[in-house]
Parts: C-alpha cells; structure tokens; sequence
C-alpha cells in the first residue's frame, strides 16, 4: 500500500461528496483513541515467546520498517526509532518498503514486506528475510519470495501456519499498478485483475512449494482493487480479512470473507467490518491484522500526521466477525 500524506482536507471533501457515506455520516458514531499517534500504516502485530508485544509499519522517514512495543496487547505503545531491514535485498531498490509481518517460524523470525522492483521501479514485489531475533536486523534474501511483474507485480504480504503445521503466505497481485487510470489506477474500463493468492510454503517459511491459488479478488462495489490479506483460523473457520476500495478515498474499508478449508472457497461477509464514519469517527480505516488469537485487531486510518495505528477487540460467533 503506497504511503499517503495526501490532506485530510482532501479526504473531507470526498467524505461529503461520496454518497454512499452521507448516510453513514448521519448516523451515532463512536469515538476513538489513536494507539501510535504517527505514520504508522499498515500495521502488523505479533507477541514474542516471552510475551512482549510488537506492531511493525510500513516504511517512513527512511526507516524500511518501523516496530514497537508494548507489554500488553492494547498498549501504551513505544516507538522505537529503530530499523528492523537495514537492506531490503539486491532485487529491490531500497524504496517504498511496505506492510511487513513477521512470523516466528522455528529458530528464525522471518519478517515478510514488500518493496520497489530494481527492474521495473513501477512496480513491487514481495520479500523475505530472517533473523535470530525479534528486533532484528533482518538479513533478506537474494531473490523476492513472489514477482509476478507481467500482472502488476505484488504486495501486502501476510503468514499463516494451519493446525498440521504447514506454512502459507498470501498477498496481493498489484494488478491496479498496470490499470487504465482512474482511481488508485484501476477504475478505468477495462479492470485489471488484483487477486489475493495463496501460496504454499517450506518449512523455513519462505521457499514456494507446489502451485499457488487465487481465493479473492475485486468485485463491484470493491473500487478498484482488494489488498491488505490476512488470514487466521477461528473454532474452524477461516477469516480472510482485506480492504477494499481506494486508500486515497474515504470508501477504504475493512472487510471479510470466510472458509471451511484454507484454499477456499470463500464465502464474503454481507457486513463490511469497518469503514468511514461506522462505527467510528475514523476516515479510510484499512490495512487490519488480526492478533494469532484473535482477540484484538490493529489498522490504520488518517490522522493529521499521515496514517496513525488504531486498535479494537474483536469477537467471533460461527463465520462473524464483529469489533468492540
């Protein structure tokens, strides 16, 4: 996901002239307190064995990725002025280093990110790297985990480990970075595709195995492109959580979509989780992750200093999600 500081003057226009949002408006909203009052999108969260807390960002002011802590799930947060992936790896330029998740898989942590393609600067592929530690720095690999640069290239992406123990990546095709314009490039006719894939893993969490598959992707009412996956098992379920719509509107949002088996087929919510003005006075709320058990949820959405972090517990009932 890029990294906007368009102003929220900006965003307040197209909150009041998006129809769809009026009557939203209109409605009894909640407030709520800003976790990391900063750029901090896209944010990931993740406990270490002895129990601390982290949260990881995308890149800003020439940090790669950004990280805090905490020694509770729902803060005080401190930002460490600290980057976790020094080097983004030879097949990227360096720039643009975005949505990163970090897993513990075996003795390693493997942080997972995207960045800007040396090759082909317009677009971005998805990466690797590992460490001993939680805090890093994180040594990337040679060569990206997924680059699929004819279909738009890819980003945002997240781990998963089902109950047998096998590892899982799923991200985004950045279809929308190769569209025919209009919003966030990708609303002109014709639509290029921007599919959530899955894809299996080695052991070691990075190495693809076998083929991957395509379990989502943008349908009327999405705007011009779904991102952001996440996927976490629930009683049985699998929730697969993304955005949809364009980060730079006020349309952004939060949805879902669920699964008996991992590789789908997935069912979406008919609710979308969480938007402009519902249920709370946020605007362009997206880029959700999902504690391991699932208890609590971190996005981000537009604060006067770009895109701060917010957080909520979130409940399960059968194939509903729902946030408190």
């Amino acid at each position: 996901m890029l990294s906007s500081l368009f102003s929220t003057a900006f965003l307040l226009i197209g909150f009041v002239t998006a129809s769809p949002l009026e009557a939203l408006h209109k409605r009894s909203v909640q407030s709520i307190d800003v976790a990391i009052n900063a750029s901090f999108a896209d944010p990931a969260i993740f406990k270490d064995t002895d129990g601390t807390f982290y949260t990881f960002a995308t890149s800003h002011h020439g940090i790669h990725v950004q990280v805090a802590m905490a020694t509770a799930v729902n803060g005080p947060w401190e930002v460490l002025h600290h980057d976790l992936l020094p080097a983004p790896g030879a097949w990227s330029t360096g720039a643009k280093v975005w949505a990163p998740d970090i897993r513990k898989i075996g003795e390693n942590y493997t942080l997972y990110y995207s960045a800007q393609n040396a090759e082909s600067t317009a677009q971005h592929c998805v990466g690797a790297a590992t460490s001993k530690t939680v805090l890093g720095p994180y040594e990337a690999l040679d060569t990206p985990l997924a680059c699929p640069l004819k279909e738009g290239g890819a980003i945002d992406i997240s781990g998963f480990t089902d109950t047998d123990g096998t590892h899982f990546v799923v991200y985004k095709v950045d279809g929308n970075s190769i569209g025919h314009g209009g919003a966030c490039g990708n609303t002109v006719e014709p639509l290029v595709p921007t599919p959530l894939r899955l894809q299996r893993v080695e052991d070691d969490g990075y190495t693809p195995a076998g083929d991957y598959i395509d379990i989502l992707d943008h349908i009327e009412g999405d705007g011009p492109y779904v991102e952001a996956p996440q996927i976490i098992l629930v009683d049985g379920v699998y929730f697969l959580f993304f955005s949809s719509n364009c980060y730079l509107t006020p349309e952004y949002d939060i949805k879902y979509a669920t699964a008996s088996a991992i590789r789908g087929p997935y069912t979406r919510s008919s609710n979308t989780l969480l938007q402009t003005g519902m249920p709370f006075d946020l605007i362009a709320p997206g880029g959700a992750q999902i504690t391991r058990n699932g208890t609590f949820m971190v996005f981000h959405a537009n604060c006067d200093n770009g895109r701060c972090m917010y957080e909520r517990q979130i409940q399960f009932s059968g194939t509903t999600a729902t946030i408190s």
